[in-house]
């Protein structure tokens, strides 16, 4: 009989390791069990674009460095995209609490800088966020929960706004909550989600290209990747559990812009995938959804900003229909730093 030894970790005798009588198949299920470990936990880069929003910046970097997820674990890659001023001193602040980089380019637009950070990303899963958005702590283990029974699917979260008090915020978050409501009604079916909460495989984003870059202003970007996805046969699945605060406070011009260019994006989006207009039974439901989903003073004023913003999403869709290619000339003697004739 073996003499058994004092143990440095338990502090008591045991007996030495014995490896007589081990099998390949005990190593396999060694191995196998280091992998559903490492499933549990994978490695993501967390890609957050940027421009001119240092403070909001600030905030969203603070979130990320309190997530409950192994700082090994996860990397964040800020993509400034033609700030003024580069936000090198916010970056280097969070560099001693979470492993953070930042890349620059010339202003390309979001579409571009999300593409920019996936270029440089490490991690087997890309999830992204905004600059004024907020990770609930649990961000990431919800995602990695979602994708241990899903590898290969897009997963989208649940946005909340965190601007109750404004109403514009209000109508345009909304909104949103009835676009999923109507694109998601099969959770494990998705059509929509938002770039804002997005994780995908890292693999499968870059064999479909990415977003399209052309997409020089945040508007529908995410909703050509979602169709692009499809049409590739792969899977969306919204996970409601997966939590983003977002702090994008409006006034009634910002409010009015913001769904002016989701019209141009509208646009370009149903040009380029040649997709018919909604059914009007989508108008009229949009309309009543406010009277079911909210339940104050404010019901009254929320249902006319989102008549609103369907009056300034049409409008954006008219413009780009009319004057669309003369913008995109000039937006791209921007890009070019050249002056039109």
């Amino acid at each position: 009989m073996q003499p058994r030894t004092a143990d440095p970790l338990l502090g008591e005798a045991s007996a030495p390791l014995d490896y007589t009588g081990t099998t390949i198949a005990d190593v396999s299920d060694f191995v196998v069990s280091c992998t559903m470990m490492e499933d549990r936990q994978p490695f993501f880069s967390i890609i957050v674009p940027t421009s001119d929003r240092p403070r909001q910046l600030a905030i969203c970097l603070q979130f990320l460095a309190c997530l409950n997820y192994p700082r090994d674990h996860f990397e964040v890659i800020v993509v400034d995209d033609g700030s003024e001023v580069p936000p090198e001193t916010v970056v280097a602040s969070f560099r001693d609490k979470i492993d953070v980089t930042l890349l620059t380019q010339t202003h390309a637009g979001p579409a571009a800088a999300r593409n920019f950070g996936a270029a440089r990303a490490k991690g087997r899963f890309l999830a992204f966020t905004d600059d004024d958005c907020a990770p609930t702590a649990d961000w990431l283990q919800k995602l990695a929960a979602r994708f241990a029974h899903a590898p290969d699917a897009a997963i989208g979260g649940r946005t909340l706004n965190a601007l109750p008090d404004n109403p514009y915020s209000t109508a345009s978050q909304l909104l949103m909550d009835y676009l999923y409501s109507y694109y998601n009604a099969n959770p494990n079916q998705a059509r929509f989600l938002a770039s804002n909460n997005l994780g995908l495989p890292a693999e499968r984003f870059h064999a479909i290209g990415g977003f399209d870059a052309g997409w020089l202003r945040a508007a529908a970007d995410d909703r050509e990747l979602c169709d692009r996805w499809l049409h590739n046969g792969y899977r969306m699945i919204y996970a409601p559990e997966v939590l983003v605060y977002h702090a994008h406070p409006l006034t009634f011009r910002t409010f009015w812009r913001q769904h002016f260019n989701y019209g141009r994006g509208a646009f370009y989006f149903h040009r380029v995938r040649a997709l018919r207009m909604e059914p009007l039974r989508f108008y009229l439901r949009l309309l009543r959804y406010p009277f079911v989903k909210v339940y104050s003073r404010q019901v009254l004023l929320l249902v006319s900003l989102m008549g609103l913003a369907q009056m300034a999403n049409a409008a954006g869709f008219f413009w780009e229909s009319v004057f669309g290619s003369v913008d995109a000339y000039y937006d791209q003697c921007r890009l070019e730093k050249r002056s039109p004739p």
